[in-house]
């Protein structure tokens, strides 16, 4: 059996853990020890060649991401079982903004929902420090709509061609609109690329413009801050019976060996996400906290909370080429921040330039085929003209039985049972479902009508299976009746016991989450590093 002594162990090395321990270690002389059950990915130097492949035959770019048999089962989304160095930010888009700071006050200000137990403006350093880590391009937007302490530490992204004439679409419909903040290098930055463009970077970027979390484990095992060990399943977590302190971990091998692990340290810290964090303090019942670590209030795995969208297409009496950097889009935060009176409801709103209905297609409107100079004529006929699509994350409130429990029926190889998770609105939320999306269609009629245009299609998210940007299961607040961890991530009844990122938050917003999980964590990591 192998023994692993540590100062401070980091479960989960996603891009909540990488950050968190970069900033314990410029902040402590203490032993960081971060854990992985899965192992590295594809690494930088050969993400060119990776993205050639994802083009020419649809092959995944990242190698070894996944654990065969751990998985999460029910409304995932597919977002839990990635495990690997890095997480799910090694493959994400980049996108990164901020919560609205109504987000952090729905019950005081609308009467539904739930108060964080700290502010926006609480949070507003996390967020900048964020930022400043990973390299965020922005602009911000009206300071009414998008307030903030500092200035982005990158410029924006260009908003191109095909984005300004869609900013002059948004603006004649009465929205203001700017470039969306992203984790890409708008110059060169921390040693990585500018942006080049590519338009693959979700699932890779083969420059380095855009951050992922192996650039900052990378740097950290290099300097020997930090001990990054993967191939280790943490399973349990073993509390001392009366004082509730974590004594140690135990786990096994994730390799052929499967060989035994264990581990001793002052401070543990989970920060695997809104899956396998509230999974670990499940999984972790014995006789004398038969129901899970930190779970007195029974909350742990419940208030699961996301967002779900509306996405429609619009052709638009503009000149568009299509292909320039696609990937990058415009932002609205004017529906975040709403009246307090009436019924609820509040969203983000993005516009891309789209190939939708513009695509070279290999058969003509009668069937036959296409080829050579016939198909090239046919596709610069239906390039002429613009498509645009737009999207908005509309606000859901999170029900306590939005929850994680245990599936006995399926386990993984060492017989754990493995996750399942149903998401479930609260009834406030059930109740204006349907006018929430109708009112989101009625703002895109608008729209399209407001630049001479007609929508195309319109679509719900993946026909409302689970919600996007996942969030919850171990709910922070200042009443251990009511939450799971208090205002700064620390578990409630036990004290060298912290939760980091996604899982603590009481809600999820209405826009991409990323850069709050991340923001959150820093926040619990000074706490941590204050302790």
């Amino acid at each position: 059996m192998k023994t692993i002594d540590a100062d401070i162990v980091i479960i989960g090395s996603g891009i909540t853990a990488a950050l968190m321990a970069a900033k314990l270690s410029e902040g402590t002389s203490r032993q960081i020890t971060v854990l992985e059950a899965g192992r590295s990915t594809t690494p930088f130097a050969d993400r060119v060649k990776a993205r050639a492949r994802f083009q020419a035959y649809g092959e995944s770019p990242w190698r070894q991401d996944h654990l065969d048999d751990q998985n999460a089962y029910g409304t995932t989304w597919g977002f839990s079982p990635s495990m690997n160095v890095g997480g799910l930010a090694m493959h994400w888009g980049g996108v990164s903004p901020r919560y609205s700071p109504e987000d952090f006050i729905t019950k005081s200000m609308y009467g539904v929902g739930t108060d964080w137990p700290f502010t926006y403006d609480e949070l507003d350093p996390f967020y900048q420090e964020a930022e400043e880590r990973m390299g965020v391009a922005g602009e911000q937007g009206p300071a009414n709509l998008d307030p903030r302490g500092k200035p982005y530490p990158l410029p924006p992204l260009p908003v191109n061609y095909n984005l300004k004439q869609l900013q002059g679409w948004a603006t004649r419909a009465g929205i203001a609109s700017w470039s969306t903040p992203s984790a890409k290098n708008s110059v060169p930055n921390q040693g990585r690329a500018q942006c080049q463009r590519c338009d693959t970077c979700y699932p890779v970027c083969p420059t380095g413009a855009k951050y992922s979390p192996d650039f900052t484990w990378d740097a950290l095992v290099q300097s020997r801050k930090v001990t990054l060990l993967p191939q280790i399943l943490v399973r349990r977590l073993l509390a001392d019976p009366k004082s509730g302190v974590i004594s140690r971990a135990t786990g096994n091998r994730t390799d052929k060996s499967g060989e035994e692990v264990t581990i001793v340290a002052k401070t543990f810290v989970l920060a695997a996400g809104f899956t396998w964090s509230p999974h670990l303090l499940l999984l972790s019942r014995d006789a004398a906290f038969p129901d899970g670590l930190a779970n007195t209030s029974g909350l742990v795995g419940k208030y699961l909370a996301g967002h779900r969208n509306i996405n429609a297409y619009l052709r638009l009496p503009l000149d568009l080429y299509p292909g320039i950097n696609a990937q990058h889009s415009l932002v609205s935060k004017q529906f975040m921040r709403v009246p307090k009176s009436g019924r609820y409801l509040r969203h983000d709103l993005r516009l891309w330039e789209s190939s939708v209905g513009r695509e070279p297609r290999l058969r003509n409107d009668a069937g036959a085929p296409l080829f050579g100079d016939a198909l090239l004529s046919d596709w610069r006929t239906r390039a002429k003209g613009a498509t645009a699509r737009v999207r908005a994350y509309y606000d859901v409130l999170p029900d306590k039985e939005s929850k994680l429990v245990l599936d006995t029926a399926r386990t993984n190889r060492f017989g754990d049972p493995m996750p399942n998770l149903t998401f479930r609105d609260a009834p406030e939320s059930a109740a204006i479902k349907s006018w929430q999306e109708e009112q989101i269609a009625a703002l895109f009629r608008r729209m399209a009508k407001a630049g001479g245009g007609e929508i195309l299609k319109m679509e719900n998210s993946v026909n409302d299976l689970g919600q996007e940007h996942p969030a919850g299961g171990c709910r922070m607040g200042n009443d251990p009746a009511t939450s799971v961890v208090d205002t700064w991530g620390r578990a409630h009844g036990h004290e060298n016991l912290w939760v980091a990122g996604a899982p603590t938050q009481p809600t999820a917003g209405c826009c991409n989450g990323t850069l709050t999980f991340v923001a959150n964590g820093l926040r619990t990591a000074a706490a941590i590093a204050k302790s």
